[in-house]
């Protein structure tokens, strides 16, 4: 398995070492539920850094990203982090990715570690623009501090106004530590918080450094675990769940993200076309009326028929009860339409309900 650059520092805070995708990464340190509210309280501390960066240069660096992305970039203005799907010819998505701006001719793609080889093949096979790509995914590590206090205890460490640093913004220039830092207002939790990018060789430090400054506002190390379950409250998609070859932007309910009102791109012409004729499956978010616990790809029914299968099943933390997302027919995906999970060969009554299940608290 590869290792990030702070997996000693997982082992020596307790860390439960598992195999994610290829990586050694802690899946919770003190428990998932524990961690979870944490960040929801206060501050919690990720190791993202098995996240993939590319580096993008070029005069026609922007016509690139407008061609193999179906988001708009024509006006994004530098310092701006903007969500954008990729996908195939078909619609499909090849993953779903963060875009940074560094000016006109420079930018970054940070995806999916699951998907970084997929993805730098992709990118390159797309390059008709002649830009330069550059895999920083080996050299970069990622921390990820979110929550409300997020903001307090990164002020410890930085002079920096962190107030003028925007919700999906970054500064490239920011000094903690004695080096420098991409200081991003960005995050996978539905809280407040930052991502930051740093030289593998500043990744402990910055890590201890962090810890340290958050103590009095009980900071703890948070896994993979609770990752998920904070993600899977705020709505956002996971992908090969909520997002994959087979579920596109518009079904998973990404279609802001999906823009028809610029040049073609890949994948435009299948999705305008599904755009018109209305999307045949879709994912929504459901509550568990019995007693039961749905997992992934369980399947779903509806008076016996089946209509889907479930892409995410957890216990939410921040709520107390058992929920859900589900890929499921559009005829049964209006709010309050009671469906079946088969749980263990048994059916057990669920409910469509709104996604997301937990308010996002992110400082606009």
């Amino acid at each position: 398995m590869k290792k990030t650059p702070l997996y000693e520092e997982h082992v020596a805070l307790g860390g439960r070492i598992v195999d994610f995708g290829g990586w050694a990464l802690p899946v919770q340190y003190s428990g998932i539920l524990e961690e979870h509210l944490t960040v929801r309280k206060t501050a919690g501390l990720f190791d993202v850094s098995h996240m993939g960066e590319f580096l993008l240069e070029g005069e026609k660096a922007t016509e690139y990203l407008q061609h193999l992305l179906t988001n708009d970039f024509a006006q994004m203005p530098s310092g701006k982090v903007t969500y954008s799907p990729m996908c195939y010819p078909d619609g499909g998505v090849v993953d779903d990715l963060l875009v940074y701006k560094f000016d006109d001719r420079k930018y970054w793609l940070v995806v999916n570690a699951s998907n970084t080889q997929k993805d730098w093949e992709w990118c390159n096979a797309q390059n008709e623009q002649g830009v330069v790509l550059t895999n920083l995914s080996d050299s970069v590590a990622e921390i990820a501090l979110q929550g409300p206090a997020a903001q307090d205890i990164l002020s410890k460490l930085t002079n920096t106004d962190l107030d003028a640093l925007k919700f999906y913004h970054f500064d490239p220039r920011v000094e903690i530590c004695g080096f420098r830092v991409l200081l991003s207002r960005t995050g996978y939790t539905g809280e407040d918080g930052f991502e930051l990018y740093t030289d593998n060789e500043n990744a402990v430090r910055l890590w201890r450094e962090l810890m340290k400054a958050g103590q009095e506002w009980g900071i703890k190390p948070v896994g993979l675990g609770a990752r998920d379950t904070l993600r899977f409250e705020a709505g956002m998609p996971l992908y090969g769940q909520e997002l994959s070859t087979q579920i596109n932007p518009l079904a998973a309910g990404l279609g802001s993200f999906v823009r028809e009102d610029k040049p073609d791109y890949i994948g435009k012409s299948a999705l305008v076309q599904i755009r018109s004729q209305g999307v045949k499956q879709k994912i929504v978010g459901f509550d568990m009326i019995d007693r039961g616990l749905a997992r992934n790809h369980y399947e779903v029914f509806s008076k016996g028929s089946k209509i889907g299968f479930v892409t995410t099943g957890s216990y939410a933390p921040s709520l107390g009860k058992n929920m859900g997302m589900a890929f499921i027919d559009v005829a049964y995906a209006t709010v309050g339409q009671e469906i079946e999970i088969m749980i263990r060969d048994k059916a057990v009554l669920a409910k469509v309900i709104k996604r997301p299940f937990y308010p996002n608290n992110y400082k606009k």
